[in-house]
C-alpha cells in the first residue's frame, strides 16, 4: 500500500491508503476518497482545478511536463512545490508525499 498524507484546505489531515497496483492518478484517488477536487478537465491539464502544493516528497516525483507547467503559471498562488494531481500517477514515488489541496472550489 502506498500511504498518502492529505491535507485539506480546512487544514484538517488525513493519511489514505492506495493499493501499489491501482492504475489511476492523484486527482482520481482524491475524487474516490470524496475529497471536493473539481477536475473541470478530466484530467488533462487544462483547468488546474486540481492543483496541490507538496509538502513532503517533492523531490521524488518526475518532473512536471510542460502542459502541466503551462498551466501552473496561470495561477496566482502556485508555488515552486505545486503540481497538478491530475498528472501524477499514483505509483511508490507517492509513497509517504503529504500534498495539501489548493485547487478551485465548485
Amino acid at each position: 500500500m502506498i500511504n498518502i498524507t492529505v491535507i485539506d484546505r480546512d487544514d484538517s489531515s488525513a493519511v489514505i491508503e492506495v493499493p501499489t497496483d491501482i492504475n489511476l492518478n492523484l486527482m482520481e484517488v482524491l475524487k474516490a476518497y470524496e475529497y471536493d477536487v473539481l477536475a473541470t478537465c478530466g484530467g488533462l491539464a487544462l483547468c488546474a482545478t486540481c492543483h496541490v502544493q507538496v509538502l513532503e516528497g517533492f523531490d521524488k516525483l518526475p518532473e512536471a511536463q510542460d502542459a502541466e507547467l503551462d498551466m501552473l503559471d496561470t495561477l496566482p498562488d502556485a508555488a515552486s512545490d505545486s503540481r497538478l494531481a491530475c498528472q501524477l500517477k499514483v505509483n511508490e514515488n507517492l509513497a509517504d508525499i503529504t500534498i495539501k489541496i489548493r485547487g478551485a472550489l465548485q
